[in-house]
C-alpha cells in the first residue's frame, strides 16, 4: 500500500531528489516549498503524469506557527512518513531575514524548532495508527563534527536537530514509530553552490573538490536513496541513529578546514548545506 509521505523543502536539492525517490517507488508524496511556486507546481505535475501517483506541493514557512497550522489543515490525509529536510543556510537565510540582528534566532527557529513543531503535530497520529517514520536531515557540520571557520549558529541549529532525533528516539523506543537522522556532507545542491562553490575561482573549486573524500561532491540522489531506504522495514534497527552520510568528511573535517583550503572558508559557507 502506498504511504503518505511529507517532505519539507522539496522543490530543489536533496529535497527534490527525495520527492522523486519516494514517488518513483509508489508512495503518495506531499512536499513543501517556501518560494518559487511555479517550480514546485511544475515538479508535482511532472511526477503525477510520469508515475500516476499523488504528488502535491504546499507553500510553507517553517518555524511560523500560523503556517504550520495551515499546512496540517491543507494536507489531504494522515502522514505516515515525515522527512524534515527544509532548512536555511549561511547565504539563503539573508533572503528570509533581512535584519542581521534577527539572524541567529532565525537559524534556530527554522532549522531546529520548525522540525520539532512538525514532529509534535504528527507523531501522535502515527503512534495511534501504529506506524510511522521520521527522518531528520541534519548536516555533517554540527550533526557529526565541528568545522572551525564556518558559521557557528548554522552548526548549532543542526546539532540541535541531531539531539532532537536521539531524544525523540529514546522516548519512542517501545512505540511503532522509527526516528533517525541523516547528516550529509558536501552535496552538489543550489544551497552549497550559493554558500560556497560560487565564491570560488575555477582553480579554487577544483582544489575544494579534490580535497573532499573520494575527490568529489555527493549527488543529491545518493542522499535521497539513503533517506528512502531508512524508511523501509529493514531499517528499523537504525531507530535513534544519526547517520554520517558525508563520505568520510565527518571523521576528517580538516580536509576542508585546513590551511590549504583557506579560500573555501572565506565565504562563510557550511558543509552539509543541502
Amino acid at each position: 500500500m502506498p504511504r503518505n509521505v511529507l517532505i519539507t523543502g522539496g522543490s530543489s536539492g536533496v529535497g527534490l531528489a527525495t520527492v522523486r525517490q519516494f514517488a518513483d517507488n509508489g508512495d503518495n508524496v506531499w512536499f513543501t516549498y517556501h518560494s518559487r511556486r511555479e517550480v514546485a507546481e511544475s515538479v508535482a505535475t511532472e511526477l503525477r503524469r510520469a508515475q500516476n501517483a499523488e504528488v502535491r506541493a504546499f507553500a510553507f514557512r517553517q518555524g511560523e506557527r500560523d503556517s504550520h497550522d495551515e499546512l496540517l489543515a491543507a494536507l489531504p490525509g494522515p502522514v505516515d512518513v515525515l522527512v524534515n529536510n527544509a532548512a536555511v543556510g549561511t547565504r539563503s537565510i539573508d533572503r528570509y531575514v533581512p535584519d542581521a540582528r534577527d539572524r541567529d534566532e532565525a537559524f534556530l527557529r527554522i532549522n531546529s524548532i520548525g522540525p520539532l513543531w512538525l514532529i509534535r503535530q504528527l507523531l501522535p497520529g502515527m503512534t495511534e495508527r501504529g506506524y510511522g517514520r521520521i527522518v531528520n536531515v541534519c548536516s555533517v557540520g554540527g550533526g557529526v563534527a565541528q568545522f572551525p571557520g564556518f558559521d557557528i549558529v548554522d552548526g548549532m541549529s543542526k546539532a540541535a536537530l541531531a539531539y532532537l532525533t536521539r531524544h525523540l528516539a529514546a522516548e519512542t523506543a517501545h512505540g511503532p514509530v522509527c526516528v533517525m537522522a541523516v547528516c550529509p556532507g558536501a552535496v552538489d545542491t543550489p544551497m552549497l553552490r550559493e554558500s560556497t562553490l560560487d565564491h570560488l575561482t575555477p582553480r579554487g573549486r577544483l582544489a575544494f573538490e579534490a580535497n573532499l573524500p573520494k575527490g568529489r561532491l555527493i549527488r543529491p540522489e545518493e542522499i535521497a536513496e539513503l533517506v528512502w531506504w531508512m524508511c523501509r522495514e529493514g531499517a528499523r534497527i537504525l531507530h535513534g541513529a544519526v547517520v554520517d552520510a558525508s563520505m568520510g568528511l565527518g571523521v576528517h573535517p580538516g580536509l576542508i578546514t585546513g590551511r590549504s583550503m583557506e579560500p573555501a572558508r572565506v565565504s562563510g559557507g557550511h558543509p552539509g548545506d543541502c
